[in-house]
C-alpha cells in the first residue's frame, strides 16, 4: 500500500477572491429566483386549468404577505439579473457604427433597460385594460 497522499486542491471560496467573479456568482444565482418566478406562474397556470376555485385559491394565495415579500424579492434579483445581463451586451455583440462612430457601451445598455421597461409598461397597461 502506497503511503503518498493524493493533492486536494481547496475549493473553498476561490470566486471570492475576483470582484469579476463574485460579481458573476451573484449574477448565477438571481437566474434560481427567475426559475422560482417562472415555476409560480406555472402554478398559477395549472390552477386556472383546475378550474374556478382552484384558480381563486391562488389568487388567494398571492395576495398573502409571504407571497407579497416573496415577488419583491423576485423583482429585486430579477432586475439586477436584467441589469447584468444587459451590461453584457456591448462585450457580446458586434460594434454598433452610428454615422461613422462606435456606440458608447452606455447607449447599448441603457437602450436595452430603455426597452426592457417600455414593454414592462405596455404589458401592465395591456393588464390593466383588461382587468377594467
Amino acid at each position: 500500500m502506497s503511503k503518498r497522499r493524493p493533492y486536494v486542491r481547496p475549493m473553498g471560496g476561490w470566486w471570492k477572491k475576483n470582484p469579476f467573479y463574485v460579481e458573476y456568482m451573484v449574477h448565477e444565482s438571481t437566474a434560481l429566483f427567475v426559475a422560482a418566478y417562472a415555476i409560480t406562474l406555472l402554478v398559477g397556470l395549472v390552477r386556472l386549468g383546475q378550474g374556478e376555485a382552484a384558480w381563486n385559491g391562488w389568487l388567494e394565495a398571492m395576495k398573502s404577505p409571504l407571497s407579497i415579500v416573496a415577488h419583491l424579492a423576485f423583482l429585486v434579483a430579477i432586475a439586477y439579473h436584467a441589469f447584468t445581463w444587459f451590461k453584457l451586451f456591448p462585450l457580446t455583440m458586434p460594434p454598433i457604427i452610428v454615422n461613422g462612430k462606435k456606440l458608447e457601451p452606455e447607449v447599448v445598455v441603457g437602450s436595452g433597460w430603455t426597452a426592457a421597461i417600455l414593454a414592462a409598461l405596455a404589458l401592465l397597461g395591456i393588464v390593466w385594460r383588461i382587468a377594467a
